[in-house]
């Protein structure tokens, strides 16, 4: 039982669980606003859901009144189109709001690191060289 807890504790666990509800609500987020903006923009062209478009590979399609195809098979390519959106939208959202950020700020990161590597080399040459020169007319 301890090294579940342990397992459990671990940073890695507790981000990630954190990662999963954040991105479950940023789902909703995300088809809310294909539900709400961009079907009313396809439906300028069209249907306002997506969800209905739909060809007919084989024979005539044929539904009974719940929606179910009794007959040839339908191909329902809205459903797709709407998945697709939805995750091109979550990962252009995904790069620009998080990974971008992150990776400048990694950037910003490493810069300051070299730079504060490179004043203490010179501070330590400096240094080195004072030790020297108090140690030279004493010989």
């Amino acid at each position: 039982m301890k090294g579940f807890k342990q397992f459990l504790l671990r940073g890695n666990v507790v981000e990630f669980a954190v990662a999963v509800v954040i991105g479950a609500a940023f789902t909703n987020i995300v088809n809310a606003f294909v539900k709400g903006v961009i079907n009313p923009i396809v439906g300028v062209f069209g249907t306002k859901d997506l969800a209905s478009y739909s060809s007919c590979l084989k024979g005539p399609c044929e539904l009974n009144a719940t929606g179910e195809v009794t007959s040839g098979i339908l191909i329902l390519w809205g459903s797709v189109l709407s998945a697709l959106l939805q995750f091109l939208i979550t990962a252009a959202v995904v790069y620009f709001v998080l990974i971008v950020p992150m990776n400048r700020l990694a950037a910003r990161r490493k810069s300051t690191a070299e730079t504060m590597a490179e004043a203490e080399a010179k501070e330590v040459q400096l240094l080195t060289e004072i030790r020297d020169a108090l140690v030279a007319p004493q010989r």
